[in-house]
C-alpha cells in the first residue's frame, strides 16, 4: 500500500504532499527529516538490524519562498486567491467541491482572464448557469483581480482523507 507524505515547510507549515519514494530520496539527500511514519515497512536490512517505515510526514531542512512573483493563471491559484471560498456563497470549501467560474460567460464574451474568473462550488455555478451573476440574480462576493503575488495557500483538507498521523502537524482550521 502506498500512503501520501505530508512535506511541512521549515517553519512547520503545510508544505506539499509527495510520494513517500520522492521523500526518501529527500532524505538521503539531506532534505528533509522525517517526523512522522507510518507502521508499513519498506526497507529491511535483518544483517544490520535496520528497518525504515514509510514516512507519514517529513520537514524540509531549508526556508522556501513564501511569495511567488509573477503569479501564473491557474485553477489552482485562482483558488488560493479566493482563499478557497466560493464567490456566490461565501463558504469555504475543500478543492474537489471548487472550480473556477467566468462572471462575463465565454458564451457572452467572457475571457478565461484573471479579472473575469472567480472561485465556486459546483451548486451555485450550476445555478448560474452562463449568465452573469446579475442575469442569475446572485450577488458576487468576491471581486475577480490579477494578484501580484500569492502566498502560500492551504487547501482544506476533509477529514475523512487526512491520515492520522499528519493530524498532530496540521491547523484545525485546514481539516474540514
Amino acid at each position: 500500500m502506498t500512503l501520501p507524505t505530508l512535506v511541512l515547510d521549515s517553519f512547520m507549515s503545510p508544505h506539499a504532499v509527495r510520494s513517500w519514494e520522492d521523500v526518501v530520496t529527500e532524505l538521503f539527500t539531506g532534505k528533509v527529516e522525517i517526523l512522522s511514519e507510518y507502521e508499513e515497512v519498506i526497507y529491511r536490512n535483518d544483517e544490520r538490524n535496520v528497518t525504515m517505515r514509510m514516512p507519514a510526514v517529513a520537514r524540509l531542512l531549508k526556508p522556501t519562498m513564501r511569495f511567488k512573483k509573477g503569479v501564473k493563471f491557474s485553477r489552482v491559484n485562482v483558488l488560493a486567491r479566493d482563499n478557497f471560498t466560493c464567490a456566490y456563497c461565501g463558504e469555504k470549501k475543500t478543492m474537489r467541491e471548487l472550480n473556477y467560474d467566468h462572471v462575463i460567460p465565454r458564451m457572452q464574451g467572457g475571457k478565461t482572464v484573471w479579472e473575469n474568473i472567480v472561485t465556486s462550488c459546483y451548486p451555485c455555478n450550476d445555478r448560474k448557469g452562463a449568465r452573469t451573476p446579475e442575469q442569475a440574480k446572485m450577488k458576487l462576493l468576491i471581486k475577480p483581480y490579477k494578484p501580484k503575488t500569492l502566498p502560500i495557500a492551504h487547501p482544506v483538507l476533509p477529514v475523512r482523507a487526512v491520515p492520522e498521523e499528519w493530524k498532530p502537524f496540521l491547523p484545525a482550521a485546514l481539516i474540514m
